[in-house]
Formats: structure tokens, C-alpha cells, sequence
């Protein structure tokens, strides 16, 4: 601020001498305002815009000590300079200053004395003002870069952009970035405290340099998105992470830069930052989730007797791949069904489902019995794959007598529907990757009619559900089973999951005709 714009308030209760404080800041370039007691110095400063007050130290009313403290109560950023037509001593200016003065000046003073104080204090106040304006925005600026690097999407992260744009700045906003699928999106606020308005907004092409830079004096015709109501021009942030990334730009006015401080241009720049964050996690998952449905059967066997569906989601393009596979195939005239889940949420998740699916298939080929194959998976993961845990589940079954041997690893217990009757067939196990005993094969008969519904713990695991309230949610769901086996399968999904899927889901059906 300019002294020339900065507003004084005189407070006297000499006419005469309120007249001459008042000409020589006038004439140094000050606007003035007056006051003649206490309580209306106080009330002009409650509704002016006072940029520093004059105060005389013995007033009529209340004394300029008492002034001063009510002052530095209520407006604690409003200097305030004594001025004493009166003897004064060391103890008489001590207590001036202790009571929030910021000077004090004694008869005689001379002009030049006078505006050199006011002009001194207010660029102290200015100066401080403007440290504390940029040391607030940079707090809210580490608190808008965590807010948008937390966003679980896209259009979240625009929202809160521009909800942290605005708390920020004190003004309207605009944030108009690509999202990852390449459709511009346009994050409109019209202040503080507003709800952010998302809408798509054709993006046009740009040569803006790889970096940040802020383009200032830019026509708010140049921004329809938003109505500016009447604000002359606007200030640009502008990002560009790479050369074959578009420009994420936050839009502002001008009135929201601080000057040397580039603060909106590292909004901007980390906005492009954690953009390029979510591409790269969006990017990670497409390949994670290509890699994992290439290693799951590619088809269904055909099996006389048997009617088999399987329902396979991988978890939302937001949350990391999880590693549930299956397997059915035929091995001479049985059955062999598979159903596992290896701990963690990644692409290395992915790839260590692979081995184990391939491992479950080899030695049952080799002619083993499902404990027998578990064994064996378990110690080629504990030799190859130290670390890693996984639980699985695998049966062979006989189509035309409904025989079936089953061992588990620490899996969900499949759950049997026959006649209307639900069970879960329990065959408590450690899970793969730690050494313990194990128990003997599961021995039962699936009757004619019956059905076997396998699953991975994403199709009832919930964070605000115990897994008991989930088991009982899967079994009062598939009371009836579809005559349709995949329409039962989606019918699950659909009204167990969520729908933000937070963990890869997994069902395998087996009826016996």
C-alpha cells in the first residue's frame, strides 16, 4: 500500500490541534478522518477502513491508553501512534508503548517528524501484513497440494483444487485441467465456503513451456466458464509436467497475487503434480489388471452334469490390483476348481497370482489329492516366494456322482445351496506361506440340484461390517439361485459389493444338475 492510499484518523479533542495534525498529513499525501473523544474514535474505527490512528494520550472521555488497548483488542493489525501536547516522561512513554502503542511522539513535534513516524510504522505494519498473508496461504497451500494428492479420483481432485484455490486466495477461482481418459475438466468456485461446480470445457491447445509460469493481465472473456462479475482482468497459473502433457492452469484475480510471491503458480504446479501422480497409479492398474485377466481362464470347460459361471471384477481404477485368481478345468474325469487370494494390492500381487495358479495346476495334474497339492504349493512358495502369504481353496469333484474332495488354505469356506438350505462347508487351514500342519482332505457329496458358490473375501469384506455380518449377508443372498448360474453370479456381485470396488471380487458357481 502506497502512503498516498493509506487512511489516517486523528483523534483530538482540540480543534485546533486536530486542524494542523490533519493539514500537514494531508499535504504529505494521507487521507484523514477526525474524531473528538474516545468512544467515537472507536466507533469510526469499527466502521472505516483505518489504516493507522493518531491518538492523543488525555481525551475528554476515556484516556488514550484506554483507546489504544480497546484498538489493539479488536483491530490488533491497526497502528497506533501517540501524540502528547502534554510533559512527558520515561514512565509516561513506557506506559504508552507497554499499552500497545507502536510510537510516541511529545510536544513540540515538527511536520516532517510526524509523517516520517506514520510513514515508518506503516511500512513496518505493510511489511508484516504482507509476511503474514504469504505465510497463511503458503500453510493453506501445503494443505490444498495434501488434499488433491489424497483425492481417490479425478473429478475430486479438481473440487478440491478449487475449494483450496479459493479458501487460499479469498476470491473466485477456476481450475481447468485433462483427465487422464483426455476429457478437459473445468473446477468453478465463487469463493471461500462456496460448493465447487464441475462441468467438461473444451481445453485449446497450448505452447506453454515445460514448468510453471503465470501469465497476468489475461481477459476474463478468455474464461466463460465462470462469471467474474465484473473483474477487468485475471491471473494465470500455468503448469506443464512434460512436453507431451497439456497445461493444468488455475485462474484468479489479480488482487489474490502478493507480489515476489509465486504462490499461484506452485498451486498450479502441484496440481500438475499430483495429475501426473494419478495418471501414473491410473496407468499402473490398466496394466496390472490387463496382466491379470491374460493369466485367469480364458473360457469355461463344457462338463456334462455340470453347470459352472464365474464373475471376475478387478478393484476401482483408484485402488491398487489385488491378486485373486480361479481356476476349473478338466483332469481326466474330475473336476479341479481353485479359488485363491495373495496378500497385498499390487502389480507384484498380480504376478505371484500367476505362480500360484500355475503351481495349484501343475500338481494336480501330476495325479495329487488337494491337501497334497496345497503341500506342495506351500513349500515351493516358502523355498521360491519367502514372505509371500496366499489363501486358497481347491476341490476335485466327480460330475456324475457329486463326490468331492476339498482342502483350504486359510480361504473364505464355500458356501452350499441345496433345497432351499444354506451351509458354509468349513475346513479350518494355516494359509500358504507358513509352516504348520494341516488337516486331511474334506470328504462330502454335492446332491443333484445342489450348488457350490466360492468367492474371494472383496465380495464381502467390508471396513464398517465384521466378516460374520458379511457371511450372513452372502448367505441371505443366495438363498435362491438363479436358473441362469451367470445371472446369479452378477446378482451377488451387484448386491454385495460396493460400488466402488476397494478389493478385487471373485465368485465361482458349480451346480449339479
Amino acid at each position: 500500500m502506497a502512503h498516498g492510499l493509506a487512511t489516517v484518523l486523528v483523534v483530538n479533542d482540540s480543534s485546533a490541534r486536530r486542524y494542523v495534525l490533519v493539514s500537514w498529513l494531508s499535504q504529505a499525501g494521507f487521507a484523514t478522518l477526525e474524531a473528538e473523544t474516545g468512544a467515537e474514535a472507536l466507533a469510526r474505527i469499527g466502521a472505516d477502513p483505518i489504516d493507522l490512528v493518531v491518538l492523543d494520550v488525555l481525551l475528554p472521555d476515556l484516556s488514550g491508553y484506554e483507546v489504544c488497548e480497546r484498538i489493539k483488542t479488536d483491530h490488533p493489525a491497526t497502528p497506533v501512534i501517540y501524540v502528547s501536547a502534554h510533559a512527558v516522561g520515561v514512565a509516561d512513554r513506557a506506559q504508552g508503548l507497554a499499552r500497545g502503542a507502536d510510537a510516541y511522539l511529545a510536544e513540540p513535534i515538527e511536520p516532517e517528524e510526524l509523517v516520517a513516524t506514520v510513514q515508518a510504522v506503516l511500512r513496518y505494519y505493510q511489511a508484516r501484513q504482507r509476511a503474514e498473508l504469504l505465510a497463511d496461504r503458503l500453510t493453506r497451500l501445503a494443505q490444498t497440494t495434501l488434499a488433491v494428492n489424497s483425492a481417490p479420483n479425478f473429478p475430486q481432485l479438481m473440487t478440491a483444487a478449487a475449494a483450496g484455490a479459493a479458501d487460499m486466495f479469498g476470491t473466485p477461482a477456476v481450475v481447468l485441467a485433462e483427465t487422464i481418459d483426455g476429457m478437459s475438466l473445468a473446477a468453478t468456485i465463487r469463493g471461500p465456503g462456496a460448493v465447487p461446480v464441475l462441468r467438461p470445457w473444451p481445453l485449446e491447445e497450448d505452447d506453454a513451456p515445460i514448468g510453471s509460469t503465470l501469465r497476468e493481465g489475461v481477459d476474463p472473456a478468455e474464461w466463460p466458464m465462470h462469471d467474474w462479475e465484473g473483474e477487468k482482468e485475471l491471473a494465470v497459473g500455468v503448469a506443464r509436467p512434460r512436453a507431451d502433457r497439456p497445461p493444468i492452469y488455475v485462474a484468479v484475480p489479480p488482487r489474490a497475487l502478493v507480489e515476489e510471491a509465486p504462490v499461484v503458480r506452485q498451486l498450479a504446479q502441484a496440481l500438475a503434480a499430483a495429475v501426473e501422480a494419478q495418471r501414473s497409479l491410473h496407468e499402473e492398474h490398466r496394466i496390472a489388471v490387463t496382466l491379470q485377466r491374460s493369466l485367469l481362464p480364458r473360457r469355461l470347460p463344457q462338463v456334462a452334469g455340470l453347470d459352472l459361471a464365474v464373475r471376475y471384477e478387478p478393484a476401482s481404477a483408484e485402488t491398487e490390483v489385488g491378486g485373486d485368481f480361479y481356476e476349473l478345468v478338466m483332469l481326466g474325469d474330475e473336476l479341479l476348481v481353485a479359488i485363491g487370494d495373495v496378500a497385498g494390492h499390487s502389480l507384484h500381487a498380480a504376478t505371484v497370482m500367476a505362480e500360484l495358479r500355475h503351481a495349484v495346476r501343475a500338481y494336480a495334474i501330476e495325479g495329487h489329492q488337494p491337501g497334497v497339492i496345497l503341500d506342495r504349493v506351500d513349500e515351493l512358495m516358502r523355498a521360491l516366494l519367502p514372505g509371500e502369504l496366499a489363501t486358497v481353496c481347491v476341490l476335485l469333484l466327480h460330475p456324475g456322482t457329486g463326490r468331492i474332495r476339498l482342502a483350504s488354505a486359510g480361504h473364505l469356506p464355500p458356501l452350499l445351496i441345496s433345497d432351499g438350505a444354506v451351509e458354509y462347508v468349513r475346513h479350518a487351514a494355516p494359509l500358504l506361506g507358513v509352516r504348520a500342519e494341516r488337516p486331511a482332505d474334506l470328504e462330502f457329496f454335492l446332491p443333484a440340484g445342489a450348488t457350490l458358490v466360492f468367492y474371494t473375501d472383496g465380495l464381502i469384506e467390508r471396513r464398517d461390517a465384521t466378516i460374520d455380518e458379511g457371511l450372513a449377508a452372502l448367505a441371505r443372498c443366495a438363498e435362491r439361485v438363479d436358473e441362469d448360474l451367470d445371472a446369479f453370479c452378477q446378482r451377488l456381485v451387484v448386491d454385495l459389493a460396493p460400488t466402488e470396488i476397494q478389493d478385487d471380487v471373485a465368485v465361482v458357481a458349480v451346480r449339479r444338475r
